[in-house]
């Protein structure tokens, strides 16, 4: 109940549509009754036609002026009129109501989507995209059943149910109360019906983002499937999750089918005891009220049950609704920092910097420091796993290191407002995310949106990018596909890097950014690079240690350790970790050493 009044609060902000459409329902539940009702002059009216259709209501009976209207023109004329009151309620409550469960949806993918945005980098890290698609996707919709669709059937059949047996208690309340020793049968029922639909629907929603999660990472690495063969394997794990799904899905079905014909035979047996009673308890009543009678009591079956299968769409959305809450009662990304600079010199000072993972107890990093004055440039060199990319990774405070400290220009990085601190930070990975938009787009993306299409020609040829723009159909509005993948890995990895140039920011980060190059662009990126660098601050992840020769200063790490640092001539000195390093990547035989100095 806690979790279905708060999702009743998303439909707020339309109480007014909301109201329109209850009203629109309210007038549909009363003709129900009214067409009902019309049996009773129906009947009567077999027997005397000409019968003042107002002497036998018993408020106008003694109107004199009213007793000209037959039953022979007052039953067709009230049909037609009953039926159109009828379908304009059914106009205002199907309408209004589909108004509201539209920006229902609108409105919690919006929340679910910019929710997301704020969300720290380990939630990422512990939820896979296609989980959180599905939630995006299916759930939603499930939610939005609970929270409109459920309201139209409680209201409309539930205003029916009430309309008939105060109708049925006015005409005769001994036979009414027969019927009413039913309901807690049927509320037994409902019940535990309830409890296994709720169970189901939060499998069926595992089991739908199981689905959308093997379609996803299938259709984003559909190379590296038809590379390796993985066709077959897919194939099957698909096949696997969209059975696991049928199945849970027909299990709610099963239930369902079940459920609903036992109810409906319990309600028919309360009716088959009524039409008994009726026949034997008929006293002086008209034969037009017993057909009035019977009538109304016949229409309560389907609403009845109507209101009871309400109970799976309703079950369905608060299981939706429950992964949808968790989702947005998430913790978003700390930011608890005061200070805003408009530009900062780029001085970086690390001490005594430990961190661990959340949720493990092995620090990545441990007891770091070093310092990088404006300007320079400071290598992080390596084995796999050592903790380049971690340490990197807590400048822009991707994630909140445990102990030490981070200062920026003095100041402690997490006193920084998130978006200033990243404003100063431009960073280039190995991994380029480009949007399936134009290359301009893609290069003057986020914050340098607008960006002047001067400058941005003057980033990509700084990129050693313009090259190959030039050539491309469209040129710079040429779209680039999803993650760019109409381009080759060097030409996605010049864009990040021009992208990164035009943002001009105070501190660079490039994490292995020219890895995907070949030698031609990297000798390229690296001419432009030696002329970035000289205002910034930069920070240096390579493997091709001949790319990291002029920094200023190399940090060698292993095991979350600086295990030695100095310029690359003072490393090759110590003849120690760096050297071997070296080592591995240039021949240093004689042969080799005499054929360079030769």
């Amino acid at each position: 109940m806690k979790v279905y009044l708060r999702l009743l609060r998303y439909v707020g902000p339309y109480w007014g549509l909301f109201a329109v459409s209850i009203v629109g329902f309210m007038m549909f539940a009363s003709t129900q009754t009214m067409l009902g009702y019309m049996l009773k002059f129906f009947v009567d009216g077999l027997n005397d036609p000409n019968a003042s259709f107002f002497s036998q209501v018993p408020l106008l009976k003694d109107q004199a002026w009213l007793a000209e209207l037959k039953l022979l023109q007052a039953v067709p004329l009230l049909i037609v009129l009953i039926a159109v009151l009828q379908g304009l309620g059914s106009f205002l409550g199907n309408f209004f109501l589909a108004k509201v469960s539209l920006s229902l949806v609108h409105d919690l993918r919006v929340a679910l989507f910019n929710n997301l945005l704020n969300l720290p980098n380990r939630y990422f890290d512990h939820h896979s995209s296609g989980h959180l698609i599905s939630r995006i996707t299916y759930n939603v919709t499930m939610v939005t059943g609970a929270a409109t669709d459920a309201i139209k059937v409680v209201v409309r059949e539930g205003m029916t149910v009430i309309m008939l047996f105060a109708t049925l208690l006015w005409m005769n309340w001994k036979l009414t109360l027969v019927m009413v020793a039913v309901l807690p049968v049927i509320g037994v029922m409902v019940a535990s019906a309830s409890k296994k639909f709720r169970k189901q629907s939060k499998k069926i929603q595992a089991a739908m983002g199981d689905v959308t999660h093997v379609a996803s990472e299938t259709i984003h690495g559909y190379r590296v499937v038809r590379s390796f063969g993985g066709e077959p394997y897919e194939k099957a794990r698909f096949l696997s999750a969209s059975r696991t799904n049928t199945a849970k899905q027909l299990r709610m079905v099963k239930t369902n089918a079940v459920y609903t014909p036992s109810l409906q035979l319990v309600i028919y047996s309360a009716m088959a005891t009524l039409m008994f009673l009726v026949l034997w308890l008929r006293g002086d009543a008209s034969a037009g009220d017993l057909v009035a009678y019977v009538a109304l009591a016949g229409l309560l079956p389907k609403p009845i049950r109507q209101l009871s299968e309400v109970s799976s769409t309703i079950q369905k959305g608060v299981a939706g609704a429950e992964s949808i809450f968790e989702q947005l009662d998430e913790p978003q990304e700390v930011d608890s920092g005061t200070i805003e600079r408009e530009r900062i010199t780029g001085h970086l000072d690390v001490q005594n910097l430990t961190f661990a993972y959340p949720g493990t107890d092995k620090p990545v990093l441990e007891n770091l420091s070093f310092e990088v004055e404006p300007g320079q440039m400071v290598a992080l060199v390596g084995r796999s796993g050592s903790g380049k990319s971690t340490l990197v990774g807590l400048v822009p405070r991707f994630y909140q290191h445990t102990s030490g400290e981070i200062l920026l220009d003095g100041v402690a990085i997490q006193n920084y407002r998130l978006v200033n601190l990243r404003r100063h930070i431009a960073l280039v990975s190995q991994s380029v995310t480009l949007f399936n938009d134009t290359i301009t787009n893609n290069i003057a993306y986020g914050d340098l949106a607008g960006t002047p299409k001067d400058e941005v020609i003057a980033a990509a040829k700084a990129a050693h990018a313009d090259e190959f723009i030039q050539k491309l159909p469209n040129g710079y509005d040429t779209q680039v596909g999803e993650n760019g993948v109409l381009l080759s890995g060097g030409q996605r990895q010049r864009l990040a890097i021009a992208r990164a140039l035009l943002k001009n920011a105070p501190i660079l980060i490039l994490d292995e950014a020219t890895s995907a190059l070949d030698t031609e662009s990297e000798r390229h990126i690296q001419a432009a690079l030696d002329q970035v660098v000289k205002d910034r601050t930069t920070l240096v992840i390579a493997h091709r240690l001949s790319t990291i020769e002029k920094a200023d200063l190399i940090l060698v790490m292993d095991n979350g350790e600086i295990v030695e640092r100095g310029t690359h001539a003072q490393l090759l000195a110590l003849n120690g970790y760096y050297a071997r390093l070296h080592a591995t990547q240039f021949d240093e035989s004689p042969e080799a050493k005499d054929s360079r100095t030769s």
